[in-house]
């Protein structure tokens, strides 16, 4: 017997070729196609779904790794793939945390997405080893300490270093230190500049949840 599947991806074009993936292999049937995450359980509550391939950020921002969780809790025996082409630090170890099976990179995995789902089935958790290497300014986000992200991540809010402080419990002077840092590494003048940059490419994201 085939196992179901599940796309969770509001992308159309990668939603397709999971799609052709699924429809090539005889272990796999297309269930289902959503392009929000906040559905994924409903069609898990009316259907048998043995995986689900869950993007992370869906339709009108629903994140597909807050649906995972809602899945894994009620459903622990559906395997979970998340699959992303977004370089977030946090959301490989959000993933761990929450019981996500497998984590696929859509853009620079060597491994097909095929054999991740195989290998996945069969019990395997497949996950990379670190995020997408990403070129900001005069540096790369695998030279950012994990403090700095964290930091990074909360300055795309616009909150002032006070507010910032305050999350995250540390004191304003430790806040303007970590930003420091950040400029001195990447040779941005303005924290404008560094935010805009972390965002536009991925590196760091600001969840609802977060």
């Amino acid at each position: 017997m085939s196992n179901n599947v599940l796309i969770v991806e509001d992308q159309a074009m990668p939603r397709e070729l999971f799609e052709i993936y699924i429809k090539s292999s005889e272990k796999f049937n297309h269930l289902l196609s959503v392009a929000n995450a906040s559905a994924a359980l409903s069609v898990c509550r009316m259907n048998r779904v043995d995986l689900i391939l869950m993007d992370v950020m869906t339709e009108l921002g629903h994140s597909g790794l807050d649906a995972a969780e809602e899945i894994k809790k009620e459903f622990p025996e559906t395997k979970v793939i998340i699959v992303t082409s977004m370089p977030e630090y946090s959301w490989l170890s959000r993933a761990r945390e929450i019981g996500v099976d497998s984590f696929w990179y859509k853009d620079t995995q060597k491994d097909s997405i095929l054999d991740v789902m195989q290998r996945t089935m069969a019990g395997e958790n497949i996950y990379p080893d670190e995020t997408p290497l990403i070129h900001i300014g005069n540096t790369t986000n695998h030279e950012f300490t994990e403090r700095e992200l964290d930091i990074l991540k909360e300055l795309t809010t616009g909150d002032t270093n006070a507010v910032i402080a305050q999350r995250l419990n540390l004191s304003v002077a430790t806040v303007k230190s970590h930003i420091q840092h950040l400029m001195e590494k990447t040779g941005f003048k303005t924290r404008t500049e560094l935010v805009s940059e972390a965002r536009s490419r991925g590196i760091v994201i600001k969840n609802r949840r977060d």
